[in-house]
């Protein structure tokens, strides 16, 4: 067993516990903290797969912004100041059991798929590679997601002002 291996186990029960916190928590706040841990742990598993750019991306925009923004979202909004945020976890056993339905599929997959031998040496820098890819054949896909964000932050915007 390789430190590779052990690292990536390390990693994946740390995002698996926090991304079970997030969605098990009562209090939206602490879910949100779960999250940002959440999101840390899949940058790491980025650094793991020898990806450094995505690893930053993954802290700059996702660990870093978006959570910044929710935790702002919550404790700014007008309507909430000093009232506890309760999230209900309805479903939970319909959602136990699709999560299962899913692991028992991916796992049958991974069961039969051929194992791989070992990955090959990254040679050069990925960035430029990754940089061309969206500019290139992504470059309308990633536009649209930029207006999207910007109109659901438009959106939030208007669901958080106080009424006149």
């Amino acid at each position: 067993m390789t430190a590779e291996t052990v690292a990536f186990a390390g990693v994946a029960v740390v995002l698996l516990a926090s991304s079970l916190a997030v969605v098990l928590t009562p209090n939206l706040f602490h879910a949100v903290l779960y999250l940002a841990a959440a999101l840390v742990a899949t940058g790491a598993v980025f650094l793991l797969l020898d990806a450094p750019f995505l690893f930053g991306v993954q802290l700059l925009l996702y660990a870093g912004g978006v959570v910044t923004i929710v935790v702002f979202a919550i404790m700014l909004t007008e309507r909430l100041v000093g009232q506890t945020i309760r999230s209900a976890s309805r479903y939970l056993i319909n959602g136990a059991v699709i999560s299962a339905a899913v692991f028992v599929g991916i796992v049958g997959f991974l069961v039969q798929a051929a194992p791989a031998g070992p990955r090959p040496v990254v040679t050069g820098d990925v960035t430029v590679a990754l940089g061309r890819a969206l500019v290139g054949a992504f470059a309308v896909p990633m536009e649209l997601l930029g207006v999207l964000l910007v109109i659901a932050l438009v959106g939030a915007l208007y669901f958080a002002r106080s009424e006149p």
